[in-house]
């Protein structure tokens, strides 16, 4: 698991929303709420944690993006994301 964990946060990036526009068009963006660790929802999803990814998306903690926050994105395309890829997904978590 700890390998898993490594790999990952070596691959977490600062990317600016126009960069991810290819990945919110083929519906790949899952949004991690600032409740949540980038890293943790990515070592779960890895990892197949069902259990876990389940209850976060049952509590909104992990979603698919809105109409409403793409169209706000896409026309800030500056902003600014750190992300995560655990293929087929790309994780999100909006930066300050």
């Amino acid at each position: 698991m700890q390998d898993i964990k490594d790999k990952l946060a070596e691959d977490i990036a600062d990317i600016e929303w126009k960069d991810l526009i290819p990945h919110s068009q083929r519906d790949a963006i899952i949004v991690v709420t600032p409740h949540l660790d980038l890293l943790d929802v990515g070592v779960a999803i890895a990892s197949d944690n069902t259990q876990s990814v389940q209850h976060w998306i049952s509590e909104s903690l992990i979603y698919k993006p809105s109409a409403q926050q793409l169209s706000n994105w896409n026309a800030q395309p500056d902003t600014k994301f750190s992300t995560l890829i655990v293929q087929p997904f790309v994780l999100v978590a909006q930066s300050d």
